[in-house]
Order: C-alpha cells, then structure tokens, then sequence
C-alpha cells in the first residue's frame, strides 16, 4: 500500500506539472487533485506506519490501513466538481468524506499513544494536530456554501490550514525524525526540540491563516513565528551533521531544500500579504520549491525500506544509494523552479518537470538493476 501511494503521488505531480502550462485544467482544480490524490492518501499512509514506531505498538487496523484509497476517491469527485464534471455538491460530499476518515485516524492515535510501550515519542502529537487542522479546514467546505458572503474568507481559512497546518506540520513534525535516520545517527534532542517547538509552529499556522482571512498583520506576524520554528529546525540540523554531510547526501539535501522551499513559500505568502506578489503563483511555488523536494527526499530514504522490509541488508544499501543519486542537482532545480514560480515566471515549472523526471528515471533504473 505505501509503495502504491507513493507512485501515486509521483504520478499526480507529473500530472500537474503538464498540466499547468498546457492549462488543461484550472490551478485550482490542478491543486486539489495533486493535494487530495495524491499527496494526503501518502500522508495518511506514512503517519500510520510512523505512529505504530512512535507508540512502539502494533501497526494499523486493516481497515484504516484501506483509508488512504477512500481519500483518494473523494479527492477524485473533488477534482471532478472543480472541473464541473460532477455537481457542486460533490465537493461538499467530498470533504465530508474525508473529515470522517480524518477523525477516525486522529482517534486511532489517541488510543495508541494511551496504549503506548513507555511514552510515545512527542511527534505523534504533530500529527495529531495536523489531522485536527485538516478536520477544521474539511469543516469550512459546506460552509462556504452556506455563507457564500463569507466565502473568500473561509476560502483563505481553508487553504491555509491545508497547506501549512496539515502539509506544513507534518512535514515539520517529520523532518527532525526523518533526517537523523537518513543520516544513519540518532538524535537524542529531537523529542524535546519537538515538544519546545509544537506551540509557537501551531501558533504561526493559525495566526497566518487568520491573518489570511480578517487582517494581514497578524498572517505576517504569524509568517515570522512559524519561519522561527523552520530556523530553528535547519540550525539543529546543520550543528548535528555539518553542510557537508547534509548537502552530500542525495536525500539529506533534499529534505533539507524543503525547508529552504518552506522558507521560500513563508516570503513568498508575506510579499502576496502585501500586495506585491500573486497568491496563485505562491501555491504553484508551494508544489514546486517545498512540496517535490520534500516527498523525493522522503521517497528517496522510505521507499527502498518499503520494498525490502526487515533488516537491514547489503540490497536495500545499494538501493538507498542509487536512488541518492543527483539528490543535490534535483533539490537545486526544485528550489530554482519554486523561487521562478512564485515570482510569475511561468517557465520554472520546466525545472521543476526535469528534476521529477530525473528522480522517476533513477528510481526505475534502480528497481530494474536491483532486482531480484
């Protein structure tokens, strides 16, 4: 299943990124279905088999485990009302769906953190509070039905929560764990950096997407705290294993230019708070400069993991290393296409297609030469 939702979310980046040059579709609807295809079944999936490690418990149930490809029917009928293919109720129907499947995840966690071996490590909590900003964002969908004059304000409300608030925190609940087992070394002070920081990276979220929606001082306000916590995550990390380490490594570097993308994404949004930039271009800055390095650096550590399960093996280090290939060149043409994109330049969306390919063509060659 995770294997399957990985390809998944591969296959629907390299969907969008056609798609929005040819307009094909509208960004909108180009952006729900990278985001409810593609991007949060694999969500679900990774948080499920992370949780089970953090709880130092069982894995899911099978039926949660079925989730992620609930989620990506109803972000198929999403995508199908965006492009006006299904009735406008689809979307509603849709988020519905989702918000049942979200609050079951979310009390799945609570019960396996109470049922946990010891105490469970402090990033399940990120995750539970990313799947409780989804639930709210969910919420804000029939909503805006309801209050069409409230509309553009719930609009922003529910973007804002998605993208940073479920996306942005587990992402930055998952990096300070991700990166020091892909760098082979563990790191004893994660568990409390997580703890110190979940407050003021909860607070930034929801300040931005206030802000957002009701009065733009406060989302800036909320940009600078949220851009404190992501500082704060790059300095550990650069003290603990040195740029060197970090930038010769190919997943290594390409989960950390994520964080640079979610720097580059917190600017982008301030100069559209202020009227300098355009938000459309910032969401497509957003799939770019944060989003593809994020998920390749992941791909590029989990997937040989997922293939190869057990112990470690002589296999799956030869894997992890031929797909660690052209990690830094990759990461630098997603950041290059996102810092393009969000600055209305249509052609960065071609970096961004060749590096995606790049990884694609590596993680093929790779399973054909290693194969059993």
């Amino acid at each position: 299943m995770l294997i399957y939702l990985g390809l998944s979310a591969l296959a629907t980046f390299v969907t969008a990124l056609v798609w929005l040059p040819l307009g094909l579709s509208s960004l909108p609807a180009v952006a729900h279905l990278l985001l409810t295809v593609g991007l949060m079944p694999l969500i679900f999936g990774v948080i499920t088999h992370f949780v089970a490690v953090l709880t130092r418990s069982g894995g899911a149930p099978r039926n949660l485990l079925l989730a992620p490809i609930l989620l990506q029917l109803a972000g198929g009928l999403a995508f199908l009302g965006f492009i006006g293919e299904a009735p406008a109720a689809a979307l509603s129907a849709a988020a519905s769906g989702t918000l049942v499947l979200a609050a079951a995840l979310a009390g799945w966690m609570i019960l396996r953190a109470r049922r946990a071996l010891g105490t469970p490590h402090p990033c399940w909590r990120w995750y539970l509070i990313a799947i409780s900003l989804l639930c709210t964002a969910m919420l804000l969908v029939p909503a805006m039905a309801c209050w069409p004059q409230a509309r553009n304000a719930l609009r922003l409300l529910h973007l804002h929560l998605n993208v940073l608030g479920f996306v942005g925190l587990t992402a930055l609940g998952t990096l300070p764990v991700l990166l020091p087992t892909v760098m082979n070394s563990a790191d004893a002070t994660a568990g409390s950096r997580l703890r110190r920081n979940l407050p003021a990276a909860v607070g930034g979220v929801l300040m931005i997407a206030v802000g957002a929606a009701v009065w733009v001082p406060l989302a800036l306000a909320g940009a600078l705290l949220l851009a404190a916590v992501v500082l704060s995550l790059a300095h550990a990390s650069l003290a603990r294993h040195g740029w060197r380490r970090l930038f010769g490594d190919g997943a290594a570097s390409a989960l950390s230019g994520a964080l640079a993308g979610f720097l580059l994404l917190l600017g982008l949004g301030a100069g559209h708070a202020v009227g300098a930039l355009d938000g459309r271009d910032s969401l497509v800055a957003f799939i770019a400069g944060f989003l593809l390095p994020l998920v390749t650096g992941a791909l590029t550590h989990l997937l040989p993991v997922w293939l190869l399960r057990g112990k470690r093996t002589p296999r799956r280090d030869r894997l992890h290393v031929a797909l660690r290939r052209g990690g830094v060149q990759r990461a630098l043409l997603f950041l290059a296409a996102g810092a393009l994109l969000g600055n209305g330049v249509g052609a960065g969306v071609w970096p961004a297609l060749l590096g995606l390919l790049h990884f694609l063509g590596t993680l093929l060659q790779a399973l054909w030469v290693h194969r059993e």
